[in-house]
């Protein structure tokens, strides 16, 4: 398949491409192409449509702003492209009233780690990102090797802590744990803290999940926790 018919190729949009910027999605395995103008863009975009865009707006806003506007409007596969705008603390006030143009921002300077986490995340929820990793139960999916999930297609804002306890739980539905089950399993047999802990992390979760999901995670008078409900089974 040739670089301008693959569907998980990401476009870059940038005055000159920065090397850091190129290092990183090098290094991330990510197969790019950079484009200078809309019209170069909507020439080389893949019949399914880029798997996502970065567009660096830090030397020239202006044009940058313009580039988007024009993409969005030159293809229908472009309108569904995610994008990523890379701009300067400066910039902060130019994504106002612009909500529809971009899907996610990233602040530059930037380590590394984090640029190549957000596009991870850009791309994760393309589906462009591989998925052998994931862990879906009905609503709920989690991605192992992003460590994002969500619920009914809503993004979770979960600690790391939390992920581990609701991957562990989703991975066995149906199963009872107790709580030093669920200590010694997610946190480790080196953790010495009390069972509340996990009671802690419990109701957080359930908040985070919301009201109608909350009760995914079941509890089980004078026993412990259950992932799945009748209702989920």
């Amino acid at each position: 398949m040739s670089a301008a018919s693959s569907p998980d190729l990401l476009a870059v949009y940038a005055t000159t491409v920065a090397p850091e910027l190129a290092r990183t999605l090098d290094l991330g395995g990510y197969r790019w192409k950079s484009v200078a103008t809309a019209a170069e863009a909507a020439e080389h975009e893949p019949p399914e449509g880029w798997a996502g865009m970065v567009v660096d707006a830090t030397a020239d806003s202006v044009t940058a702003w313009a580039f988007i506007r024009s993409f969005r409007k030159s293809s229908s596969a472009s309108a569904s492209t995610r994008l990523l705008v890379l701009i300067s603390g400066a910039q902060i006030s130019d994504l106002e009233l612009r909500d529809e143009l971009f899907d996610d921002f990233c602040l530059l300077p930037v380590h590394p780690a984090e640029l190549e986490a957000r596009v991870r995340h850009l791309l994760w929820r393309t589906g462009a990102e591989p998925q052998a990793d994931l862990v879906e139960y009905r609503e709920l999916m989690l991605n192992v090797a992003t460590y994002q999930a969500s619920i009914a297609g809503r993004p979770l804002d979960l600690t790391y802590m939390e992920y581990e306890l609701l991957k562990f739980l989703s991975q066995n539905p149906g199963k009872v744990f107790t709580r030093e089950v669920l200590l010694n399993r997610v946190w480790g047999y080196e953790y010495y803290g009390g069972a509340r802990t996990v009671d802690v992390h419990v109701r957080r979760l359930r908040a985070k999940l919301g009201e109608e999901y909350a009760s995914m995670i079941e509890t089980v008078r004078s026993v412990g926790y259950r992932f799945g409900q009748t209702r989920w089974s």
